[in-house]
């Protein structure tokens, strides 16, 4: 989406249909939210399809519904797109499951992807990371977000032993997951037929992986994820449902790392935070919520709940807007700018509460790489054109950002 303050000389069209993923092209959702969080923000709001929805923009909501699972449960979806459908993945799929499941499922994998466990992907993550940027170095150009893009399945694909001819194809897919209006990405069909293809394909493919896994186990994640038992009882099919989650879910983060190099060579400084690492962490966080690449999340109310002085009705459908917490300024001290060295940075990039993003550790060390790397591979970019952006109510990113790059004489 636009990453643009909202003008104060420029009127704001509240009445804008914030689950239009062609909005999030040319539209202004910044100027939307920060209104809304002023005057509205725990608002009734509808879809294009007349489908009624509550929509909550301040930090403190957001987090209070993504926390507080009694209230705000999973169960139903947790996408726009499952809006007025139940969710075929509950109590199956990570995201559609809440505490106590929930917390039986995770726990695995929390140890698998946490910080002290990814650190020994560190080597192989580097090798990819720069892998991926030798061509763009090499070229002294590139399109940021087309490079980052084959980043997340690079490196799932590694951990999950997933064979290196299958990747392009697992990008491919994710991204058609998660930005099914994507004119590029769109089959003939529309946004529905293509979200199926995907969903379809992904699961058939973690399916046959899964048969292969059961007659050869390894050490790998996928191989963990097969292991996972609830209620004393192997689960396969929550295991495909998983690392489908998974690749999906890390389809969202090379827009974080795109969106900051962007960001980082269109204020002119680059030069200045390379030569500072010090300042990599705060960066890092800074990047996750300027970008906020996961846009939304669903929830549906368990009972009648009270929420920002608003009254909300048992079951209904709540719609948190990340990007517009990550901008609140009663949080953020001049929310608007890109500031790398923010300290402390309470984000919500990554959710809150149980559905704390699982892969938040390892998405952090990814990006971690990329900035090391471009430091070290680059001593200096600059825009060579104007960024598009993904046509998406979910992942909030770029199309097309072009850059220059001054590459460094050592590289």
């Amino acid at each position: 989406m636009r990453l643009s303050p909202p003008d104060p000389g420029r009127p704001v069209d509240l009445d804008a249909d914030l689950t239009d993923p062609a909005y999030y092209v040319d539209g202004e959702p910044h100027a939307v939210w920060h209104e809304l969080r002023r005057t509205a923000p725990v608002s009734l709001r509808q879809t294009g399809a007349g489908i009624e929805y509550w929509s909550v923009t301040r930090h403190a909501d957001v987090d209070r519904v993504l926390r507080d699972h009694r209230s705000f449960t999973s169960t139903r979806g947790t996408f726009l797109n499952m809006l007025g459908r139940s969710d075929p993945a509950a109590g199956r799929q990570l995201a559609a499951t809440d505490p106590p499941r929930h917390t039986a499922m995770r726990s695995p994998l929390h140890q698998t992807l946490s910080l002290r466990t990814t650190a020994g992907e560190d080597p192989m993550i580097r090798q990819r990371v720069r892998a991926l940027l030798a061509p763009a170095v090499e070229a002294g150009e590139m399109d940021v977000a087309a490079v980052m893009s084959g980043l997340p399945v690079a490196v799932l694909g590694g951990m999950m032993a997933l064979p290196s001819d299958d990747w392009q194809q697992l990008t491919d897919l994710a991204a058609m997951a998660v930005a099914p209006d994507e004119p590029a990405r769109m089959l003939p069909k529309g946004p529905q037929a293509t979200l199926q293809r995907a969903h379809r394909a992904l699961f058939a493919y973690f399916q046959d992986k899964a048969h292969e896994r059961r007659e050869h186990p390894g050490s790998d994640l996928m191989s963990t994820l097969l292991d996972l038992r609830i209620d004393d009882q192997p689960d396969p099919g929550g295991m495909v449902s998983n690392c489908y989650s998974l690749m999906v879910g890390a389809a969202t983060w090379p827009h974080a790392a795109a969106a900051g190099l962007y960001e980082l060579a269109a204020s002119g400084r680059y030069a200045e935070f390379a030569g500072r690492p010090e300042l990599l962490d705060p960066l890092i966080e800074e990047v996750f919520r300027w970008a906020s690449p996961a846009n939304h999340f669903l929830r549906h109310t368990m009972t009648e709940v009270e929420l920002g002085g608003v009254r909300l009705p048992a079951g209904a459908p709540v719609v948190v807007w990340l990007g517009s917490a990550n901008r609140d300024a009663t949080v953020f001290t001049d929310p608007y700018a890109f500031d790398p060295t923010r300290w402390p940075n309470r984000h919500l990039a990554f959710g809150s509460g149980p559905h704390n993003c699982l892969g938040a550790p390892l998405a952090r060390r990814m990006i971690r790489h990329v900035f090391t790397e471009m430091f070290d591979l680059v001593t200096d970019v600059a825009p060579a054109g104007p960024p598009s952006h993904v046509a998406s109510n979910f992942v909030a990113g770029y199309r097309h950002a072009p850059l220059k790059l001054e590459v460094s004489q050592h590289g």
